[in-house]
């Protein structure tokens, strides 16, 4: 009986491994879809309209912010918050170019797409009650007697979320930065070929 068994799971064991692929076989298929797809990060398309959006988002800043302030405020090119939502640019170019590049119906696309609407939701729910909270708690602080420990500590960053048009903007300029880069590629393409 045993034996039988043992019998069973090696022909089972053999049918198993006759349908995994060989690693000569994967290794001439993944070459052949890797040579289809340069390995170059600089035509990585979908990275490079992720980072050209959130450079445009973080400059836009700069200059919304001297727009109502009149005055340059530098720190705006690294910092969060503000008009447009960085992040939302951010995931959206790489949503976009990813459906542009390997369309809509790859997991790929839907993965990115996901990760876009989970990071803009973020945006204006849990990083902008923290930053609310970060000022009700900054003016408790601010409020406290001189002799009090917590009077000298250092306030809490309070731009920290998005309100629903910044999310919004930041989302526009994210599909409209990807698309551009999208539609420069393709002519670039048709010229060279």
């Amino acid at each position: 009986m045993e034996n039988g068994g043992s019998r069973f799971s090696r022909s089972l064991m053999a049918a198993a491994m006759s349908n995994i692929p060989s690693s000569s076989s994967l290794t001439s298929s993944s070459s052949s879809s890797s040579s289809s797809n340069s390995s170059s990060i600089f035509t990585n398309w979908p990275l490079i309209s992720a980072l050209a959006a959130f450079a445009l988002a973080q400059s836009i800043k700069v200059i919304t912010t001297w727009y109502k302030e009149k005055r340059w405020d530098y720190k705006q090119l690294v910092g969060s918050g503000g008009m447009p939502s960085s992040h939302s640019a951010t995931v959206t170019a790489l949503a976009a170019a990813i459906g542009f590049q390997d369309g809509l119906g790859g997991s790929l696309f839907a993965a990115s797409l996901i990760l876009a609407c989970v990071v803009m939701y973020d945006a204006t729910g849990v990083r902008l009650q923290a930053g609310r909270q970060a000022e009700v708690l900054n003016q408790i602080v601010y409020e406290l007697p001189a002799e009090h420990p917590l009077a000298e500590s250092r306030p809490l960053h309070e731009l920290l979320g998005h309100t629903p048009p910044q999310v919004i903007a930041g989302g526009l300029l994210g599909l409209v930065t990807a698309a551009l880069i999208h539609l420069i590629v393709s002519i670039c393409r048709q010229i060279g070929t």
